[in-house]
């Protein structure tokens, strides 16, 4: 089918973009072009792309279109804690825009990449897509919200789907250092320290962004009674780690590190362990094939082949945050978080 994608030049965009392709989908993507010259480069191959803000699209763009992927966001909890009323105009107003232009355009299916954050402080217990929410911060509130009121537009020719991906991990030509497995690794191999900035204890899922890829496209093709308007958990029991499990890993995989806490670093509130049964008892077709051993060692063999850097993992190309704050220190984004001129 012709799926656009939302955020496609971004850190799962980037893996996405092939995995649909290979899948035999015509993909279109959209992207603001933030992190255009973050990461290596990307060769998209026999691709179009729309150059646009996601609070600019317009029900043209969406012409012919069968089904939306939507990933553009802002993407973790320190960016949406810069300017809480950008995280919630990106993420949750403009997402709700962009599913009722794609169902006025005809769109069939829209795949929401929600995330399992709004779950916050949940304790030890597995917990499953029923359970009460606890956003605890602008992200997770704004995902809350945009399931909320996204959910409401389904119809039978319109059909809303929300992937609550665990915390992604991985190598992408836009890499990411600022998520915890990934963000391990680059710690151990540039300083031979994992720094751990709570006690440890909270737990985290933790998901490989080729297999949130491998999800949506079998999301995308389901039988539409399968999920219609349903939430679902994105990644696998076993892959439920506290943080110092995954510091203890990246230890082992990477050569003469160790783990170290940071001075009066405490419980962090945010720890849930969610269940992720029912993605794949409605989607057969998908089955993890990543787990946090393996991809630790993926990101190491990456880094070791390019020899990077402590300056380098820290800089814009590899942190949202930084990324964000030089191009608005530079003048080149407004304080609405739109381009001042042609990027």
């Amino acid at each position: 089918m012709r799926v656009l994608i939302t955020g496609h030049d971004g850190y799962i965009g980037a893996v996405m973009v092939p995995v649909m392709q290979a899948a035999g989908h015509e993909v279109v993507g959209l992207d603001t072009g933030f992190f255009s010259d973050c990461g290596t480069g990307v060769d998209y191959n026999g691709f179009a792309a729309i150059g646009k803000d996601i609070r600019d699209v317009t029900v043209e763009d969406l012409q012919g279109v069968e089904a939306v992927i939507h990933l553009a966001a802002l993407c973790n909890d320190p960016l949406g804690n810069l300017n809480a009323d950008w995280t919630h105009d990106i993420n949750h107003r403009a997402s709700l825009q962009l599913a009722q232009m794609s169902r006025e355009a005809g769109v069939r299916r829209f795949l929401y990449a929600s995330s399992c954050s709004m779950y916050g402080a949940a304790g030890d217990g597995l917990i499953n897509e029923e359970a009460p929410l606890h956003p605890l911060t602008p992200y997770a509130v704004s995902k809350v919200r945009a399931e909320r009121d996204i959910s409401a537009l389904a119809t039978d020719d319109f059909s809303p789907v929300f992937m609550r991906n665990a915390t992604a991990y991985g190598m992408s030509p836009r890499l990411r250092a600022d998520i915890v497995l990934n963000n391990f690794v680059c710690w151990a191999y540039t300083t031979g320290k994992i720094r751990i900035m709570s006690d440890g204890t909270p737990w985290r899922p933790i998901v490989h962004i080729e297999d949130i890829s491998r999800a949506f496209a079998a999301a995308l093709v389901a039988p539409q009674e399968a999920i219609h308007n349903q939430a679902f958990n994105v990644g696998a029991n076993e892959e439920n780690y506290q943080v110092r499990e995954l510091a203890d890993i990246v230890r082992e995989i990477v050569p003469g590190c160790t783990v170290e806490y940071a001075e009066g670093g405490g419980p962090d509130p945010r720890s849930y362990r969610v269940d992720f049964s029912k993605l794949n008892e409605m989607l057969p077709g998908f089955t993890p094939k990543w787990d946090a051993r393996g991809g630790a060692q993926e990101l190491y063999d990456a880094v070791r082949a390019v020899n990077l850097t402590e300056d380098e993992f820290q800089n814009r190309k590899f942190t949202r945050l930084v990324q964000f704050k030089y191009l608005l220190d530079s003048g080149r984004l407004d304080d609405t978080l739109r381009w001042r001129s042609t990027n």
